[in-house]
C-alpha cells in the first residue's frame, strides 16, 4: 500500500519497501504522470516523506522546473 499526498498540481507517493532489506522510496507525479522519483535509500517512511516534500516545495517555488 502506498501513502499519497496531494499538493496541487503534484502528488507525492511514499512507496514502502518491497523486500525485508529494501528501503522506502518516494515518487512525485503531475497529472498522474511520473515526474521524479527518489534516488537515495531512505530508512523510514518519515524520512521518505520529508525528502519528497522538500522536492515538492522546490517544484512549487519554480526551482525544480526543467
Amino acid at each position: 500500500m502506498t501513502d499519497t499526498t496531494n499538493i496541487h498540481p503534484y502528488t507525492l507517493e511514499i512507496l514502502p519497501p518491497t523486500a525485508d532489506d529494501a528501503s522506502y522510496q518516494w515518487a512525485i507525479r503531475r497529472s498522474g504522470k511520473l515526474l521524479q522519483r527518489s534516488d537515495r535509500t531512505l530508512t523510514s517512511e518519515a524520512k521518505a516523506y520529508e525528502s519528497g516534500m522538500a522536492q515538492v516545495e522546490k517544484l512549487l517555488s519554480g526551482m525544480g522546473d526543467r
